[in-house]
């Protein structure tokens, strides 16, 4: 009892101000910026909230003699030299693809084999986040402002050891950490999708999942849960509507908007009351809302643009003291 009084006093006296953005999957643009408003906003902690990875691989062909030939973006790409092509690979990593170079061979190997499209997608997949995490501990460690990651539910799980991998970077999923004086649970998983994504459980496994970890939390009233997928019907989870085949439902000639958040993770946030939760997921449904005291945010996401769709928190002990959406 005496240790959680001085730590609620401790939380009363000090502020902490964070950034927080979700899916960039796999824009290198959308990450330098993230790890760049640690600088520019003046925050002492930068958190991530889930689905990092690109959602495919372009093969670049190498002919041997310096020139290289790819399809990207439904358009024969050809060149010569490295200055050539490296714009080529950072075009790539704009959309959110990940750049494969190799001779026409190994190309040919994977073409019409799905386990080795599979298995090339894995691996090159890891050597990117692998750069970005080793980009995080380069950058972020010099300026003392704290770094922490989790996967989203599109992120397969090979991506975890990559994460934790990180020097100075904190792997926060499934786990309670401190974000300053702020205890933080974060998770990783959604309620199901029509797309069947690597991390999702039914409506009853979720509360589960996310109670184990909140039971941890000695003081919610100043605690952040960083929930990758936003509280059902709460305007943080507006969609438009999907078919079984992935078409729009349609109603009166226009797509059918409803809600697809997570009642597990609304339920969690109605009993424990936390301070702030973080939220993503739906890219589209950028903003705030409060479920009883918790103030609850969804960043959004326009990575495909390659601007980072972000925002700025001001905590100190119970309250919110302020935020704002940004965008970079």
């Amino acid at each position: 009892m005496l240790k959680r009084l001085r730590r609620s006093a401790d939380a009363a006296r000090a502020t902490l101000s964070l950034y927080y953005a979700s899916d960039v999957h796999g824009s290198e643009q959308c990450w330098r910026k993230f790890l760049g408003a640690a600088r520019f906003y003046g925050v002492q902690a930068l958190i991530m909230g889930g689905d990092l990875t690109g959602k495919g691989v372009v093969p670049i062909t190498l002919d041997g003699s310096g020139g290289f030939r790819a399809l990207f973006l439904g358009e024969e790409q050809t060149g010569a030299g490295e200055e050539q092509l490296e714009e080529l690979r950072e075009a790539i990593r704009y959309n959110g693809l990940y750049p494969w170079e190799a001779s026409p061979e190994e190309v040919a190997l994977t073409q019409g084999d799905p386990v080795a499209q599979a298995a090339l997608f894995d691996e090159v997949m890891i050597h990117e986040l692998q750069r970005w995490i080793d980009l995080a501990d380069e950058r972020m460690q010099p300026l003392g402002v704290g770094v922490y990651v989790m996967p989203g539910n599109d992120d397969p799980t090979v991506c975890d050891a990559v994460i934790a991998s990180g020097t100075w970077v904190t792997a926060c999923d499934e786990r309670v950490v401190r974000v300053g004086p702020h205890e933080m649970i974060s998770c990783a998983y959604a309620n199901p999708t029509p797309w069947n994504s690597p991390r999702e459980l039914e409506e009853d496994g979720l509360y589960k999942h996310i109670k184990r970890l909140a039971d941890q939390v000695e003081d919610p009233s100043t605690a952040i849960f960083n929930l990758h997928v936003p509280p059902f019907d709460s305007r943080l989870d507006t969609a438009n509507e999907i078919n079984p085949d992935l078409t729009l439902v349609y109603k009166g000639g226009q797509p059918n908007p409803v809600p697809v958040g997570s009642t597990a993770v609304r339920q969690i946030i109605e009993e424990y009351q936390p301070l702030l939760a973080l939220h993503g997921h739906i890219h589209e449904s950028r903003g705030e809302a409060r479920i009883g005291r918790t103030l609850c945010i969804n960043s959004g996401s326009e990575y495909n643009s390659g601007r980072i769709h972000g925002v700025t928190v001001k905590l100190a002990g119970p309250e919110v003291l302020a935020h704002q959406f940004v965008i970079g």
